[in-house]
């Protein structure tokens, strides 16, 4: 392809998101295909020979989209929001022509994987500086890291791969982490000669939004010397409105600190923001200066090397998405886009209190709701089998303590008030399907 092709093309592809985007509300949210379905549908081996543009595209609706699950519809309420807008694509596509390799974190994942391989080799370094006849390997057998029960399961997979224990603090009655709890298993631990070295406060957690207490957490955590990491992934998007920040308070306690406006800020996957207090405590961790990376600026202090504060060399140009974002929606744009989803998720919270049939399970406070019928797991469960099987909406549930929850959250940029009432009424006349057989 040259560069004539490509502007015709690169017109044709641009038609043809904007079809697909504009048109997502038609296309079954949920693919009906079963596993395995595209085998028969591709041949064994690549052609020999080019094929044309136009042939790619109408497999594309043939063989492709029939597998897809349409993220961006109104009719999807899975999950949490995965962020799209038509300036992050324009920035998407320009991030490719460029190539640049950027050094900037991939997601809440890794960045809570990095804070605590950080706050492992300070915690190491410090007592080997203390005590210098223990070892790395008999401080490590004793390391401890701890997070809320709800906290998302890619903390338990970070203390995995940090070869750490994890150990997880019960929530309260509202799925908060809180002082005693945190204080009472750190006594424990102590007393067994155990050495806790990091925490990770969750500021709405996967489940069912909830926030743990910085102000209670925090102090603990400062006087006992413990890297406080925050993940925020979903929710720290909406501290963009001024009506949200007091969710925040504590937050100055932190070490480090991670949100994902590839969810809910209008920035296309993938995209996460990471902030240390000390980062002299991530390049302590990962500087590695190979001769071949050398180069006249890396003493001069007049730029911050981002390859010496992660685990991957490079990535991909995403600075470049959030700057277009913010430039062509600006703060107001985003905040009117949080506070819509945030009054739909309330909108969709007074209908479900309005049925006796069915109980609100967590307190609402930004684009997610719990929610489930009175009764037993088992019919819950069938609720949502049937809900999904219909294919005209997509849930995902949760567990809260022993009960099965259906989680509903407001993600698509197009999703409107009748797209909502849309979902309910079709939930209320599956329930009633269900509670009558």
């Amino acid at each position: 392809m040259d560069a004539k092709e490509f502007r015709q093309r690169g017109k044709e592809m641009v038609d043809y998101v904007a079809d697909y985007i504009e048109g997502i509300e038609g296309r079954q949210v949920y693919p009906d295909v079963e596993p395995g379905y595209l085998r028969p549908l591709i041949p064994n081996t690549a052609p020999q020979e080019p094929e044309t543009f136009e042939a790619i595209i109408k497999d594309v609706e043939r063989i492709i989209m029939p597998g897809v699950t349409h993220w961006h519809s109104p009719y999807f309420f899975a999950y949490f929001p995965t962020a799209s807008s038509y300036p992050a694509m324009l920035a998407d596509m320009l991030c490719g022509a460029i190539g640049c390799i950027g050094f900037s974190w991939g997601s809440a994942s890794e960045a809570t994987l990095v804070a605590l391989l950080a706050a492992r080799t300070k915690a190491v370094r410090h007592l080997q500086a203390t005590s210098p006849g223990l070892t790395q390997a008999m401080i490590m057998e004793k390391l401890v890291a701890y997070a809320s029960d709800q906290a998302h399961s890619s903390v338990e997979r970070a203390g995995l791969i940090g070869g750490v224990k994890l150990k997880a603090i019960p929530s309260d009655g509202k799925f908060v982490m809180r002082a005693s709890a945190l204080q009472e298993a750190l006594e424990r631990d102590k007393a067994e000669g155990l050495i806790p070295f990091f925490v990770v406060a969750t500021l709405g957690t996967t489940s069912c939004c909830s926030f743990d207490n910085l102000l209670e957490v925090g102090p603990i955590c400062h006087q006992e010397s413990l890297w406080l990491h925050i993940d925020a992934a979903y929710a720290g998007s909406a501290f963009i409105c001024p009506e949200f920040r007091p969710l925040l308070n504590g937050v100055e306690f932190a070490d480090s600190f991670n949100f994902n406006p590839h969810k809910w800020l209008l920035v296309n996957f993938d995209c996460s923001a990471m902030w240390v207090k000390k980062r002299t405590d991530l390049t302590g961790a990962f500087k590695m200066d190979p001769t071949y990376l050398q180069h006249s600026h890396q003493d001069s202090g007049l730029i911050t090397d981002y390859r010496h504060w992660q685990l991957p060399l490079g990535r991909r140009f995403r600075s470049l998405k959030m700057w277009f974002v913010f430039r062509l929606y600006g703060v107001k744009g985003l905040q009117a886009y949080i506070r819509k989803h945030v009054q739909l998720s309330h909108e969709f919270e007074s209908l479900v209190q309005q049925d006796p049939r069915f109980e609100i399970c967590a307190e609402v406070t930004l684009g997610l709701v719990c929610f489930r019928l009175r009764g037993s797991n088992k019919l819950n469960e069938a609720l949502l089998e049937k809900i999904n099987s219909a294919r005209k909406i997509h849930l995902v549930p949760c567990h809260l303590r022993d009960q099965f929850v259906l989680r509903f959250a407001i993600c698509s940029r197009t999703v409107e008030s009748d797209h909502v009432r849309f979902a309910w009424e079709h939930i209320q006349g599956l329930a009633t399907e269900l509670l009558r057989a």
